[in-house]
């Protein structure tokens, strides 16, 4: 899938993020495999998953465009979404329209440069799109810079020079900001958690909306309303 039809295809749309770590009651392919086809069935476009097990077991079941990615944790890095080359490199194999990798202008494992990642990344998948999951308008400038197919918000909310701020803050103030700084297609990402901010987020001018949590993660969702008893 070229870029033109992939971002044509999601333009305006739903993504949704299918994801579960170890430790998560519902860790498996299969339980993401369906969550996916729920996500299908109800008009999402496109979707987002992590692990080459889990993005197979996707493609088996919807014949969805996909963002791939690949959470590793590393010793000497605090970048853990498709850190390294290696990563990337088999999450683009699988065939995945889209590839995302953390560009927080954080030091990745190895000593390895995000712009020898993509360089890289160029010459051994040329038909894959890169998005850059970013945390901050400086992050948002470097992915551009190394000519990111398509600019995150990801991140906003999970560094530490973010931590605690959400899209939604100040009407939604980062986002419009990052939306008149980014020169790549922008998609909204990150504690988007009800239809109103999706909406708003489109309204604005966002190409299309990754949500998550609040769609496929159960037992997220039912610590909110426990959170309301106990309050």
């Amino acid at each position: 899938m070229s870029t033109n039809n992939f971002l044509d295809l999601v333009k305006g749309q739903l993504i949704v993020s299918c994801q579960a770590l170890k430790g998560e009651p519902l860790y498996s392919s299969f339980i993401m495999a369906r969550m996916a086809l729920a996500a299908k069935e109800a008009g999402a476009v496109a979707i987002r998953a992590n692990s080459v097990v889990d993005i197979q077991a996707i493609q088996d079941e919807v014949h969805l465009p996909i963002i791939g990615l690949n959470k590793v944790d590393y010793p000497d890095s605090p970048v853990y979404i498709t850190p390294t080359l290696k990563e990337m490199r088999a999450v683009a194999a699988t065939g995945a329209e889209v590839v995302a990798c953390d560009v927080t202008n954080r030091p990745r494992p190895n000593g390895e440069k995000l712009s020898d990642i993509v360089v890289q990344m160029r010459q051994e998948f040329p038909d894959t799109l890169l998005m850059a999951d970013t945390a901050t308008l400086a992050d948002v400038q470097t992915a551009d810079t190394l000519g990111f197919d398509i600019i995150g918000t990801t991140m906003h909310g999970y560094t530490p020079e973010t931590t605690g701020l959400s899209l939604a803050d100040d009407d939604f103030d980062y986002l419009r900001q990052v939306l008149k700084t980014a020169k790549h297609t922008v998609i909204a990402e990150g504690k988007v958690d009800t239809p109103a901010k999706l909406r708003t987020c489109l309204d604005l001018g966002a190409h299309a909306v990754v949500v998550g949590g609040a769609i496929t993660r159960p037992l997220q969702i039912a610590q909110g309303f426990i959170d309301a008893i106990s309050d």
